[in-house]
């Protein structure tokens, strides 16, 4: 069982969990647990696909950097000085890379948030709250699609009759007569849309949604597991084993076996959706095997 197939609400709290604690975390040792662990998931999730986002983000991480350090002055570790005079100090570029970096990372976990957060989860978590959010949500991605294929569709069609063909002039009239069309189709579509929704009974007071989600007995263990990490990385936080100072000059609490435990409880909650997902192939294989 992949970590996507467990209960929404569980892909939310821990999205919610690693997203703050990359953000408010500002320990190198958090950040780097961060976003190699998302990192790996990523890849895990979108195979090669993802090597190149993860790539460019740790280049623009870097880039931001440099960045960084060369209009922002602090620190009494000075590198090397730039082309108009101002000197690199250690302090700011760390900092540098440690904003870059955190930005790096939760770019990367989003990225896992959009492939493991499905449209139907999102109307689920919505439908709880917000139950018009929902339908308006459900409306929305579903329109979106349709809008994509009914545009090529379109363009299709006028090209079949000659339209665009020419210079630029011609290509730019085409494509706003093409824009205009699809403008008035959607607002047909969304009118349409609207008229059948209420037809339904949408907008009827105690209306349910239909789910196929259920929480059962592995959802309850990935609670727990989920919790008692999140309470040890809070645990760091309130000990103030999660920060470091920058500015004048680099400091952070010293590093003992308490630290040790911290820093294991914030990796193996990083690491929570990506062994999911291994230990459920892992036995899913298994089982394949033992029927062979």
């Amino acid at each position: 069982m992949r970590f996507s197939d467990y209960h929404p609400g569980i892909n939310f709290c821990f999205f919610a969990a690693a997203l703050a604690g990359t953000i408010l975390f500002r320990h190198p040792v958090y950040l780097i647990l961060s976003l190699c662990t998302a990192t790996l998931w990523s890849m895990e999730l979108k195979g090669a696909r993802a090597l190149a986002f993860d790539a460019l983000a740790l280049l623009l991480a870097a880039l931001f950097a440099l960045w960084y350090a060369s209009y922002h002055h602090f620190g009494v570790t000075p590198l090397w000085t730039n082309r108009v005079g101002n000197e690199i100090t250690l302090e700011s570029l760390l900092y540098g890379l440690m904003l870059g970096g955190t930005i790096a990372a939760v770019l990367v976990w989003l990225s896992c948030l959009h492939t493991v957060f499905t449209a139907d989860k999102t109307v689920y978590l919505a439908g709880r709250i917000a139950p018009k959010l929902a339908l308006f949500l459900a409306i929305l991605l579903r329109l979106v699609p349709r809008i994509k294929t009914q545009w090529r569709r379109t363009a299709a069609a006028r090209r079949g009759i000659g339209c665009g063909a020419g210079g630029l002039p011609e290509r730019c009239k085409n494509r706003i007569r093409l824009f205009s069309g699809m403008v008035t189709w959607t607002l047909d579509s969304i009118v349409a849309l609207s008229d059948a929704m209420r037809s339904r009974g949408a907008a009827l007071k105690g209306r349910t949604a239909y789910s196929l989600y259920r929480f059962d007995h592995r959802d309850r263990t990935l609670v727990i597991a989920l919790f008692t990490l999140i309470t040890l990385c809070m645990m760091a936080s309130l000990l103030g084993q999660t920060r470091m100072q920058f500015d004048p000059m680099l400091h952070f609490s010293p590093i003992t076996a308490v630290s040790a435990i911290f820093f294991a409880a914030w990796a193996a909650l990083c690491l929570l959706p990506l062994g999911t997902d291994l230990l459920g192939g892992f036995l899913f294989r298994r089982a394949q095997l033992q029927q062979h």
